[in-house]
């Protein structure tokens, strides 16, 4: 089963980048000059690279180009809490749109984060998810496919931790990085928001009970509709 092609040029960029053909604070070349190298059209280049960028490995600086990102300072989140959770404890009525729900092979990120192999499958979703039918955030999921293949797709993306415990798995901590940036046109498309307009970008790894990864996630939050509250 072949990656998607710009999985494998997001695989071939950030093997480079941890090589050090580009250094932290360096931009990199034009999507142009890119596309040509890959030989591939500039909209799939711009996924790749969008790709990098939501794992934190670039980040984009309007007007000036795309750079290889530099270390952020973290702080931890309190709890692991399913976004139906948090939705439902504020009264509010959660939903989801998918927009797309792939079974296909992992990229070098997807491997590292969720210790998969190279021969591994694993399901990655796109969806759009809403409290009261207004729009909140669009996440990319990552599960391997050998812990979800027994559900239907409706039990793996209505409510995954829910499907999950219902079958005697327990949800364990999370490593979760938050960070800001600004809505590019896709997302503000999905969320409702003018482009360029504040985004909460938040990357969590989800264990379960016994240690083993289980869920690699990518959210872009509206800023003026979400906000992450820390407690110590």
């Amino acid at each position: 089963m072949n990656s998607p092609i710009y999985i494998q040029i997001h695989n071939e960029l950030k093997k480079e980048i941890e090589a050090g053909v580009w250094q932290i604070g360096q931009r990199i070349p034009s999507e142009r000059d890119l596309a040509l190298r890959f030989n591939v059209s500039r909209m799939t280049l711009r996924q790749a690279i969008q790709t990098l960028v939501d794992e934190g490995i670039l980040e984009r600086q309007v007007g000036s180009g795309t750079f290889v990102a530099r270390k952020k300072v973290q702080d931890k989140l309190a709890a692991v809490t399913s976004f139906t959770e948090i939705m439902e404890a504020q009264g509010k009525k959660p939903s989801s749109k998918t927009v797309s729900y792939l079974i296909t092979t992992p990229s070098v990120s997807e491997m590292e984060r969720l210790n998969l192999s190279e021969k591994a499958k694993i399901v990655r979703m796109e969806r759009i998810r809403y409290a009261d039918d207004e729009p909140i955030c669009f996440e990319v999921a990552t599960l391997p496919y050998d812990l979800v293949q027994a559900y239907d797709r409706t039990q793996v993306t209505t409510s995954l931790y829910k499907t999950l415990e219902a079958n005697g798995l327990v949800i364990g901590h999370a490593s979760q990085t938050v960070s800001a940036q600004l809505a590019s046109e896709k997302i503000a498309e999905y969320l409702n928001v003018k482009r360029g307009s504040a985004i909460l970008k938040l990357r969590q790894v989800t264990q379960l009970s016994d240690g083993r990864p289980f869920e690699y996630v990518r959210t872009q939050y509206a800023g003026d509709r979400f906000e992450f509250y820390l407690e110590k």
